[in-house]
This record gives C-alpha cells, sequence and structure tokens, in this order.
C-alpha cells in the first residue's frame, strides 16, 4: 500500500485539488481513499491507477454538493486556495508540474457543474483519454466529449484555446511592482488590458471589495492606492514578496509578521488581464 500511496499520491492530489480548488480539501480526499482502500490489495488490482482516481473522484463530487450550499452564503466572490510551490520535493509540489490548469482556469471552473468539471479537469489538466474518463465515470465517450465542449462553451473558452497560463516573467512582476511602487500612474496604466478586473475574497473574515473591480482606470487607482498604504484593503508599511504560486509567479503582502494576501495575476499579451486577491486567512495558510 505504501508503495502505491508514494506512486499516486501526487496525480491523485492534483486531481482532488483541481475538483474542489482546497488544497486542505484535496489532502483530505486523498487521506480518505488510502484508509478506506487500506484492507484492499490495491496491488492485485488490473488497474489501481483508474480504482483510486474513481475513488477520489466519487469523493470529491460528494464533496462538492455541500460546498455548493456553502458558497451561495460565501461573503463576496469566492476563489481557490492557492498554494506556494515550495524548494524541496513535497505533496505539494505537484502544483507546479505541467499537469495543473492555471490558477485563472481554477477560477472558471466555478461555473461548471461537478460533472464537467471532473470530465474538464482529466481531459484538459490530466490528459485522461476519453475512453479512460468514460470508464471512470461510468459515462459513454461521446458524452464526455460533449461535456467537454460544454465546459469550454460555459467558461468561454474555444475549442483551440491552450487552458496553460501565458507565462508571468520574474521580470514584469519586478517592473509592475516598481511602476506602482513609484506611483507612475502612467506606466502602469499601460500595463493593463482595457478589460482588466481585480477580484478579492475575505470570505467576510477581513475587509475586501465584495465585487469585482473594473475598467483600467479604477483598477489602477485601487492598485496605487493600496501599494501605499491609503486603499481601504491596507493600512500601514507593505511589504511585497514575489513568490510562485500555483506554479506560477505571483507575489505575497506581508506587514509585519502578518500575511494580508496571496495575489496571483493572468496575462493576456503582455498585459494584466486578471489579478485574483485572496485575503481570506483560511486560504493563506500555504503561502
Amino acid at each position: 500500500m505504501k508503495e502505491l500511496y508514494d506512486q499516486y499520491r501526487a496525480l491523485l492530489f492534483t486531481l482532488a485539488y483541481q475538483l474542489t480548488g482546497s488544497a486542505a480539501d484535496a489532502e483530505d480526499a486523498v487521506q480518505d481513499v488510502f484508509m478506506k482502500s487500506f484492507d484492499l490489495h490495491l496491488e492485485r488490482l488490473e488497474k489501481p491507477k483508474a480504482y483510486l482516481c474513481k475513488m477520489v473522484t466519487n469523493h470529491c463530487l460528494n464533496q462538492q454538493k455541500s460546498a455548493r450550499k456553502r458558497r451561495e452564503v460565501y461573503v463576496g466572490p469566492w476563489l481557490p486556495e492557492p498554494v506556494r510551490t515550495p524548494e524541496t520535493e513535497t505533496l505539494e509540489m505537484t502544483v507546479a508540474r505541467r499537469d495543473l490548469l492555471s490558477y485563472a482556469m481554477l477560477v472558471l471552473l466555478e461555473r461548471l457543474t461537478p460533472t464537467e468539471r471532473a470530465v474538464f479537469v482529466m481531459r484538459e489538466g490530466l490528459g485522461f483519454d476519453y475512453s479512460e474518463i468514460a470508464e471512470l465515470l461510468g459515462k459513454q465517450e461521446a458524452n464526455c466529449r460533449k461535456l467537454v465542449s460544454r465546459a469550454k462553451s460555459k467558461m468561454e473558452i474555444s475549442e483551440q484555446e491552450a487552458v496553460a497560463a501565458e507565462t508571468v516573467e520574474l521580470e514584469w512582476v519586478n517592473r509592475f511592482l516598481t511602476s506602482l511602487e513609484q506611483g507612475n500612474v502612467e506606466h502602469v496604466l499601460s500595463l493593463l488590458t482595457e478589460d482588466v478586473m481585480l477580484v478579492a475574497d475575505g470570505g467576510g473574515k477581513v475587509t475586501a471589495f465584495r465585487h469585482p473591480i473594473q475598467t483600467r482606470d479604477h483598477v489602477a487607482r485601487v492598485l496605487l492606492d493600496g501599494f501605499q498604504g491609503k486603499g481601504t484593503i491596507y493600512q500601514g508599511k507593505l511589504c511585497f514578496e514575489v513568490a510562485t504560486l500555483n506554479g506560477e509567479t505571483g507575489f505575497i503582502i506581508r506587514s509585519g509578521e502578518e500575511t494580508l494576501a496571496a495575489i496571483l495575476i493572468q496575462l493576456r499579451h503582455g498585459k494584466l488581464a486578471r489579478m485574483y486577491a485572496v485575503r481570506n486567512p483560511e486560504k493563506l495558510a500555504r503561502v
């Protein structure tokens, strides 16, 4: 059993994390599945990988039912829990691998039904064949193809569009932060797309915008004020630390020893299109 755990835990964690948007829930799912399978001789199964993936998927599908009810009363926008990519090989290291969808894509997954999400993650995130997905979910292969197509439509992704994130270079982030630090309004504006959006998740536990901030001028003003501690969210001297979050370049905002936010960004043609600010303290444990 230990060999199977070591062999498949990263895959199962990745699957569960993308299905739930929560690293804590993903770890619980993996542990629960292996606890339930402890007395089974998985090594004797013809397809232990398929068996474990199916169990984790079913666990997450059941969990999503209660999660959806909780999110109906969630205060403000709900964002996935970010995970910092560590320097050493640990369970969370899996988030830096190519089989993880971008953070922006994880946000879009919230538009899908649990079944659509499961099929999309298996196909676009983990690269499973449609025949494998059909077997795991007990569906027809043609139905799985339709579910992926429907999911892309809901997420407003074309059939040809890549789901991987546009690379955010460290140089871009440093340039962006320098512009904010210097209060260079024109340069900040030049780094934003026309339809840029800022989404903040405070979960009702800390101050955060209840609705997404839109338009380039409005977002620029909020960022410039926030960087200098003039906004309604952050007060006092701030420290901005560039970090790798979910395998992507982002940054962490601190005030003294307190972690205030984890910031993940999505670029489009080299300009900031989406900024996700996770402020809920319960979601900052891994950063």
